[in-house]
């Protein structure tokens, strides 16, 4: 017995492969997200290590006398210079999907603004340790170089990132899972940071 047309149709349309499904959250994002949640339960322990030992600290003797106060005043400006990058790549997202033109000039200035952070910081960095405050010249030193060094080691690692999907923007090569990506990692080092600048330099 014969098919008809119309019933061949149907026959060659049930035993179609499956459309592939397509994941609700790009590789890259997932992938960075449990990073970030990984990485912020480490820095909480450093916290709140650096907050039992400072309050356990016999009176007088954080900072150990003699040795430099930390800049928080002047960490101040890298605060600021770190959370509007964060902000300008936020409004690069926004822009992404209507004027790639626009985001992707958006994404250059919000590496600059990034690495003028890290560039402030390691002339921070440089005017402690040539004023005496080195790892192992105190606790509160030791805590500093560890907690706000590893940040500077992530913030690094993202710019490096960062930098990497502005040079794609820039050719027209970027995939929006890249992209989405570097962000998360980005957005965590923003975010981290006044966490630790408040916790640990006042």
């Amino acid at each position: 017995m014969s098919l008809a047309p119309a019933d061949a149709g149907v026959m060659t349309g049930a035993m179609a492969a499956p459309a592939p499904n397509r994941p609700v959250v790009p590789s890259a994002v997932l992938g960075t997200l449990i990073f970030a949640v990984a990485e912020v339960m480490f820095f909480v322990g450093m916290i709140s290590a650096f907050t039992i030992s400072r309050s356990g600290a016999p009176a007088g003797t954080w900072p150990v006398p003699g040795q430099p106060m930390l800049p928080k005043d002047a960490t101040l400006v890298n605060t600021i210079a770190l959370v509007l990058s964060g902000l300008v790549l936020l409004a690069a997202q926004v822009l992404w999907a209507k004027k790639k033109s626009a985001a992707k000039w958006l994404v250059v200035a919000s590496w600059v603004l990034g690495a003028a952070f890290v560039a402030l910081q390691g002339r921070e960095w440089a005017q402690l340790l040539s004023a005496g405050l080195t790892l192992t010249s105190s606790r509160l030193g030791a805590f500093f170089y560890l907690i706000v060094g590893m940040h500077g080691a992530h913030a690094i690692a993202a710019l490096v990132a960062l930098g990497v999907a502005a040079v794609q923007m820039l050719r027209g090569t970027m995939k929006g899972g890249l992209f989405f990506g570097v962000q998360v990692f980005w957005y965590f080092v923003v975010m981290m940071w006044p966490i630790i600048y408040v916790r640990v330099y006042f």
